[in-house]
């Protein structure tokens, strides 16, 4: 198969597939897509696309470096990230399933330096390794679920820069509002932007039609004011806002509102 991702299919043959393979996606994806709005079977395809457009990227992993990273991907924004290390701190990237996700980390250890990723591991130990070793070929570093919250500390003192998807149901996190809707978020980014300073930088790799390539897109610092509450309500607005402006290509297939 990535022999086949890697040779040239096409990711319109892989959305089709996906589509038919797998139909309680575009169930899901109409039920979430009612309850922020009229489902729309356009952004549904759209949303196999944009899945699509990820597998295919990471089955070039192997080949994208330094020489060639630009074919793939650009940055706008990158002002915000420097100007929060030169504060000293570290940078939490708030980020979700919008976009390509595995390309934006990827990338921006090629493009500017590694990061260290928080990753939920796959229950299959020999897709989890292979995933992983993927995912670190450009130098970033994955944080797993165990002992994670110290090393997302020890990364900051350093000030380094930590991605953290932010943007899924978590059975133990606080309700607020997502699209208008109760949704339990977790909390843990803004315990931890406001025990260590760190600036909380929401950014994205969206795909542009026009430039048949991505755009990593940095917005500026969400600011944290010490409630928890109050805060993660504002990095997951800053997360709805940016799906507003690209909604095709938000993961509408998870179950984000739950009950």
């Amino acid at each position: 198969m990535l022999r086949l991702l890697r040779a040239g299919l096409p990711p319109a043959s892989i959305a089709s597939t996906m589509d038919r393979l797998i139909p309680r996606f575009r169930r899901i994806a109409r039920e979430n897509l009612a309850r922020v709005s009229q489902p729309d079977d356009g952004c549904v395809d759209e949303v196999f696309r944009s899945i699509a457009r990820i597998v295919v990227s990471f089955a070039h992993f192997p080949d994208i470096n330094r020489s060639n990273v630009d074919r793939w991907i650009r940055v706008e924004g990158i002002e915000h990230v420097r100007g929060a290390l030169a504060a000293g701190h570290g940078v939490i990237f708030a980020t979700g399933h919008l976009g390509n996700w595995e390309l934006s980390a990827f990338a921006f250890a090629l493009l500017e330096r590694p990061i260290s990723v928080v990753v939920r591991p796959f229950d299959n130990p020999l897709l989890d390794r292979f995933v992983d070793r993927y995912r670190t070929m450009s130098g970033n570093r994955t944080i797993g679920k165990r002992d994670y919250v110290r090393r997302i500390l020890e990364a900051l003192h350093r000030n380094e820069m930590v991605g953290i998807l932010t943007d899924q149901h978590d059975q133990n996190g606080i309700p607020v509002e997502f699209f208008g809707a109760p949704a339990l978020s977790s909390p843990g980014i803004a315990r931890i932007a406001a025990k260590t300073g760190a600036a909380v930088i929401p950014g994205f790799a969206i795909w542009s039609d026009a430039e048949s390539k991505y755009v990593l897109r940095f917005y500026p610092p969400v600011a944290i004011l010490g409630d928890v509450h109050t805060d993660t309500q504002a990095i997951q607005k800053a997360i709805e806002t940016a799906i507003r402006e690209y909604p095709g290509q938000w993961l509408w297939i998870h179950r984000r509102w739950k009950g």
